[in-house]
């Protein structure tokens, strides 16, 4: 089967990295086409995986963008379109990845006259995007998609309850390949020394720095734990939220935290950043379709505290393999983070159950061969 891929990120996020996963299966005889240059092209590259990136700059059109903002935007898609409609011609089927890569894959997939499959990866509600970009995503997956895969059974919920068909959406979580996660203690070791970390409890939150991820709920968390305990954040701003990052940073000098939380940036070595962690947070306070952290964690044999809210609750069973807290309540992060920080023999117990069921659920082989059976039942049907 001949794939065109789609996706409009240049940048190797949550989506883009599962894309790469999917893809490689498919590399022979497939195209990823991006709608932006960057690191996400490299990536794929290295793992030998045809790209092309197919705009020229940037589609001005954010997940909060009005009805004027997105038609403006209409004259800088077009040519983008018609480029991939002579791509997809070439191809059986039209792989969007991104919601900007569903407006474009939906129109070509009308003119090149291809089978299109979106990818969901969102919670489509208004707590993430404006109601013109919900009401376009809907009506472009029910008029064009013959196929939706969902990233969670909260993803397929929202998109059910936003007007989408239910008879087209399909749940697959995200695969991960397993043998990525098993870092050497020598490595974990040489980097809390590089870190200077060596005795400290470490608490580790990895995402993009927005405040929907809830970084600030992390940092006042820590105000009320021991001195020992000290934050990594891995990650920076993405879309325009420097002025966020800047609030992280206030908000460090006046809690007198300036030695206990630390800023990383984008980094290329999260398992071993992971792995070097005494426990994983995740923080976001608006409902995560799927949180590719949280089972990252797992996979290192780390314990996570997860929001509990969307795909969150899916992944993680309060006690069992991790802990779930309320969302945007930095007291009750901080009395789990306690508790990690004075059962240590207890918490290892569940991170280690958590690591064993990860590996057997989230297998990417498995996870690949569900996604191919998916497409092979579209290609019979068209």
């Amino acid at each position: 089967m001949k794939i065109l891929f789609l996706d409009q990120s240049g940048k190797p996020g949550g989506a883009e990295l599962c894309l790469l996963d999917i893809a490689k299966p498919y590399a022979d005889n497939s195209l990823v086409g991006l709608f932006a240059d960057g690191d996400f092209r490299k990536l794929l590259e290295t793992n030998h995986i045809p790209v092309e990136v197919l705009a020229t700059q940037a589609i001005k059109v954010r997940k909060q963008s009005s009805l004027f903002q997105a038609l403006a935007s209409l004259g800088q898609l077009t040519p983008l379109i018609n480029k991939v409609v002579t791509r997809a011609k070439e191809y059986d089927l039209i792989y969007a990845n991104t919601q900007k890569a569903l407006v474009v894959g939906a129109l070509a997939s009308f003119f090149a006259r291809r089978p299109l499959v979106y990818h969901l990866h969102d919670i489509l509600s208004t707590e993430h995007f404006s109601k013109t970009n919900l009401r376009v995503a809907i009506t472009l997956i029910n008029r064009f998609a013959s196929l939706v895969i969902a990233n969670s059974q909260a993803s397929k919920t929202a998109f059910i309850q936003a007007g989408g068909k239910p008879d087209i959406v399909k749940v697959v979580y995200n695969g991960f390949e397993t043998k990525n996660y098993q870092i050497p203690e020598i490595d974990v070791q040489n980097l809390r020394q590089k870190l200077g970390l060596a005795e400290k409890f470490i608490v580790g939150h990895f995402s993009r720095l927005s405040p929907w991820k809830g970084q600030h709920i992390l940092i006042n968390a820590i105000a009320e734990c021991p001195e020992n305990v000290t934050v990594i954040l891995v990650g920076d701003a993405l879309f325009g939220e420097d002025e966020y990052v800047q609030e992280l940073y206030q908000k460090v000098t006046a809690l007198g935290l300036e030695n206990r939380v630390k800023f990383l940036g984008f980094r290329d070595d999260i398992p071993q950043l992971m792995t070097m962690c005494d426990l994983i947070t995740h923080t976001s306070i608006a409902p995560e379709p799927f949180g590719r952290v949280i089972v990252e964690a797992m996979l290192c044999g780390k314990p996570v505290v997860a929001a509990k809210a969307g795909g969150a609750m899916e992944l993680v069973e309060d006690g069992v393999n991790g802990f779930l807290v309320t969302p945007n309540n930095p007291q009750e992060l901080a009395q789990v983070i306690n508790t990690c920080v004075q059962e240590k023999d207890k918490i290892k117990k569940i991170a280690n159950h958590a690591k064993i069921t990860a590996s057997q659920r989230f297998d990417v082989k498995i996870i690949n061969q569900q996604i191919q059976q998916l497409l092979k039942r579209e290609q019979r049907k068209n």
